[in-house]
């Protein structure tokens, strides 16, 4: 299909698109607008045609003409099939302009009328081809659109690839799509003009896939549900939304440890040459699909006895990876062994299990195995999966042991000890440890339909409370249920107390009754001789304490930190731990905090804790940026958003984080963008305790960005709910200084020393040491502005030692970069030098523009435009290890002799390193690696 400039398709939206593709897209569409060509590939039901039609959507406007084609696999045997859909609607307008033979030749070919071969018309065919081309091409840019080239009749793609390989620089360009496995797409790019892009589309992530599902409106599906559509569709976003498809009709979910349901569809497209194996191999081929990792002496012991010539010939059809150097047999796509397991009848699936079941050397393995194989209940098969979720448990793996857990419970008789419900319970619970909130509220509500014994019922509701995660205002019927399920035991009133502690805190924004709560809370645990649920409301009063600058907070601390501890408590988020390290981080003694923050974060990865490791990641991330290494922090908080996104937990916290991270090391507008994220979602769920951080945040990238106006009205609002809040301790969420600088840029000096006045008060009450300098810091700009500049040098020298004594790089270097900014009479480009350096040293990359701003201003020079390029971490994907090494340093500000001591290398070998990086980078100095960890390209 042909269409011309005059030609106006309906715009299309591309909401499918975005999910996962946006870099890849960008990077597509700008090697278009350069004028070259593209050739996206991968597996069926990756995206390609999505990506294909979107791209040709955006860039087919600039095309005066744009041909299409699109082949099947059942015409790809008809000649000259796709030359007639890209030639058939404009064969009248350049026949004209065509030699005679080729005319002939072309005519023939495409109407049918004569006979026109390769082998008899091949060269008047291939010129006619390539004539045609540049005839369109005379009278505007042609786009070539053309997908499923595998499908392409091999006339047509012959006659394509000979014009695409001589156009040169005719306004030809190729857009076309291919499915490929791996990497094998050289043949179709080697037809393809010389500067066309290979892109290949890789599947999506679990957390792209669960906002495809989202989009398409598969929205009530489980977390963990989810989870298992990633796992088996591999991040294929054709197979994953078949698969939510087939969910979402089925009122039926899969049963505990059982694999997805697969529609016909997908069965029919990943199992076409099933039939080609024996009846034997296909049952290996069960038994392996049935087994967690199976591997050839698996199937051995579980009677498959020709195992080797077996897998050996699903391998050669393509169902089975080849890996010669390991046991593991691997399918070629988790969709095969899912596929194959749906088609197989229930008694061969309860066979294999049962083969299994004794095959298997791991004893988590045996009893799920033997749950799947048994119908009915059965107390001692439920015994024994009661042991093996305990031991997964133990392992570190809650989400196994949910799963387990579950399945005790479907083995479990009515009358059983311990009863169903028991089971069902402590696999909700575990299912909080591991993140999966849905299922794990899904198991508490069915609880709560019949449960009737006071304990049971606390125990899911906590549940419950605990699955709303910030927003607690979503479940405030559930508290005075409780509380009358609680009736007067102390127990179960201290969980009860707890959860309405907490409630005060962010739904009501009240610390003092919040604290009052957690310590109601700890004593009636203590009268119950419940130890975790004491130090948990302990660790919570401590929390509260530290941040309202109460001066109880550390004795509060050491209360919570007395024997015996409870090893859960130690490690949670919530925890004594986490309290502590928070206390530290804001007394100022961040190599103390970073090393509790570090052995916590260890401990909850060991224990499967995802919720905790969320938050702990982004407390470490907090640390660093405390302490200058912005880079550091930087990849801390993305991997935090990420695992946010993931599981669907803290994701407001982590996205106000990983703003702040931004904005000191990475990119203003992400920065810009996760802090609006992260106040919208404070405001939806009512949390008013992190509405006030990620508008602190707000505020900081909008002074970062250099728009002080905006970041003074985020910063007011900030003021105004903190004393709402009745939060004194200016440590929490260091915006003072911030709000004073912007106010003084907007010439409010008078109100930017009110609110320095009222911060200070606090922070030598408290000792805060960091916060009193860079409020000294922010009143020194205040001098500044009433004409005090040597008042003004003065204070911002003392502040600059302060800082660095305390280790607070990135305050130190903004110091420095005032400093230079206020020295009489005119300061020049060399009195940046020292803030640059330390900003280098921070990996600051946004204030190292600010600075090279100032230093084009102060010579006179044009300002340099904002940073187009490609980042840092992009720019040396391509270097070796220890040149990534090397160039990271420099970017970091080190000497070639700190580097070489550093990495254990002589400076010798540093300077060689070095010389490859620059030719590798296509830079020639140290000063282009630097400019280009901020983003920009070497000139």
């Amino acid at each position: 299909m042909t269409v011309r400039r005059d030609f106006k398709e309906p715009a299309r939206c591309r909401p499918d698109l975005v999910i996962g593709r946006d870099e890849l897209y960008t990077s597509a569409r700008d090697q278009l607008a350069r004028g070259g060509s593209v050739l996206l590939h991968g597996p069926a039901g990756i995206g390609k045609s999505t990506v294909l039609r979107a791209l040709a959507a955006d860039y087919g406007d600039a095309a005066h003409t744009v041909l299409r084609c699109s082949a099947t696999e059942s015409e790809s045997h008809l000649p000259f099939l796709a030359l007639a859909d890209l030639f058939g609607l404009v064969l009248d307008e350049i026949s004209d302009k065509l030699p005679t033979a080729q005319r002939t030749a072309l005519e023939s070919a495409l109407t049918g009328r004569g006979e026109s071969t390769l082998q008899r018309d091949g060269l008047a065919l291939r010129l006619a081809v390539l004539s045609a081309l540049r005839a369109l091409a005379a009278s505007g840019p042609v786009l070539l659109v053309a997908d499923d080239l595998q499908w392409l009749d091999s006339a047509s793609a012959e006659l394509l690839g000979f014009a695409a390989r001589r156009l040169g620089d005719t306004p030809v360009q190729l857009l076309c799509a291919v499915r490929t496995e791996g990497q094998e797409y050289d043949r179709h790019l080697r037809a393809s003009p010389p500067d066309t892009l290979a892109v290949r589309l890789n599947p999506l992530s679990r957390a792209q896939v669960s906002a495809l599902l989202d989009h398409r409106g598969y929205t009530d599906l489980p977390r963990s549900t989810v989870r298992e559509i990633h796992r088996t569709s591999g991040g294929n976003p054709l197979f994953a939304l078949e698969l939510g498809r087939a969910l979402g009709e089925n009122p039926t979910p899969p049963r505990p440890g059982e694999p997805l349901p697969v529609p016909t569809s997908l069965r029919a497209l990943v199992l076409s040459r099933l039939d080609m194996l024996s009846d034997e191999a296909r049952r290996t081929l069960l038994v392996a699909s049935a087994g967690a990792r199976p591997t050839l002496a698996l199937l051995h012991a579980a009677g498959r006895e020709n195992a080797e010539a077996e897998t050996a010939q699903a391998a050669e059809l393509g169902l089975l990876a080849t890996e010669p150097e390991g046991p593991a047999v691997r399918f070629a796509h988790p969709l095969i062994s899912a596929a194959l397991y749906a088609e197989a009848p229930v008694q061969e699936r309860r066979a294999a299990h049962a083969a299994l079941s004794t095959a298997a050397s791991d004893p988590i393995e045996r009893a799920r195995n033997l749950a799947l194989a048994t119908t009915g209940t059965d107390p001692e098969v439920a015994a024994r999966l009661a042991e093996a979720a305990a031991l997964a448990r133990d392992r570190g793996a809650p989400s196994v042991a949910a799963s387990l857990g579950l399945l005790a419970a479907r083995h479990t008789p009515p009358d059983g000890t311990p009863p169903p419900d028991e089971h069902r319970l402590k696999a909700a619970e575990d299912a909080i440890t591991a993140g999966e909130v849905d299922l794990a509220r899904d198991i508490a509500r069915e609880v709560l339909t019949r449960a009737t014994v006071p304990a049971d019922r606390i125990r899911a509701w906590e549940v419950v409370i605990e699955s709303a995660g910030q927003a607690l205002g979503d479940v405030d019927a559930v508290f005075p249920q409780a509380l009358a399920d609680a009736g007067d035991d102390p127990r179960l009133l201290a969980l009860v107390h707890y959860h309405l502690a907490w409630r005060k805190l962010i739904v009501e924004g009240d610390f003092s009754e919040a604290r009052q709560e957690a310590a109601h809370a700890a004593e009636l645990a203590a009268r119950g001789g419940d130890r975790r649920t004491e130090l948990m409301s302990l660790s919570f009063q401590a929390h509260t304490e530290t941040l309202m600058g109460h001066p109880n907070a550390p004795a509060t601390i050491k209360r919570a930190l007395r024997e015996p501890q409870d090893p859960y408590v130690a490690c949670h988020h919530n925890g004594v731990g986490a309290a502590r390290f928070r206390w530290l981080l804001m007394s100022d003694q961040l190599p103390e905090a970073r090393a509790t923050i570090t052995t916590l974060l260890r401990e909850v990865r060991r224990r499967g804790m995802v919720e905790s490791e969320v938050h702990f990641q982004r407390f470490l991330a907090e640390t660093e940026l405390r302490s200058g290494h912005c880079g550091r922090a930087l990849d801390l908080s993305r991997e935090s958003l990420r695992l946010a996104r993931d599981s669907g937990i803290g994701l407001g916290a982590s996205a106000m984080l990983a703003s702040l991270a931004e904005a000191s090391g990475g990119d203003l507008d992400r920065a810009l963008a996760l802090a609006r994220e992260a106040a919208d979602r404070a405001e939806e769920d009512g949390d008013q305790m992190y509405l006030s951080r990620a508008l602190a945040a707000l505020g900081h990238a909008q002074l970062v960005a250099g728009d002080a106006a905006a970041a003074v009205g985020s910063l007011r609002r900030v003021r105004e709910l903190e004393a709402g809040l009745r939060i004194t301790d200016p440590a929490r969420g260091r915006w003072h200084g911030d709000l004073a600088e912007a106010l003084v840029r907007v010439g409010e000096p008078g109100e930017a020393q009110d609110v320095i006045d009222v911060a200070r008060e606090q922070a030598l009450r408290l000792g805060r040491e960091s916060v009193l300098a860079v409020l000294d810091r922010a009143e020194a700009l205040v001098r500044a502005a009433h004409g005090d500049h040597e008042g003004a040098l003065a204070r911002l020298t003392s502040v600059q030692d302060r800082l660095a004594k305390l280790g607070y790089g990135l305050e130190e270097a903004r110091a420095a970069f005032a400093l230079a900014r206020l020295r009489a009479p005119r300061p020049g480009p060399t009195s940046y030098d020292e803030a640059a350096r330390l900003f280098r040293r921070c990996r600051a990359l946004p204030w190292l523009r600010q600075v090279e701003a100032a230093v084009a201003a102060a010579a006179g020079e044009p300002v340099p435009a904002a940073p187009q390029g490609p980042p840092a971490a992009d720019a040396l994907e391509g270097l070796a290890s220890m040149e990534r090494q090397v160039a990271a340093l420099v970017m970091e500000g080190a000497t070639n002799r700190e580097i070489a001591a550093r990495l254990f290398i002589s400076v010798k070998t540093v300077e060689a390193t070095l010389t490859r990086v620059y030719r590798k980078l296509g830079i020639r100095s140290r000063v282009d690696i630097v400019r280009l960890a901020a983003g920009r390209h070497a000139k």
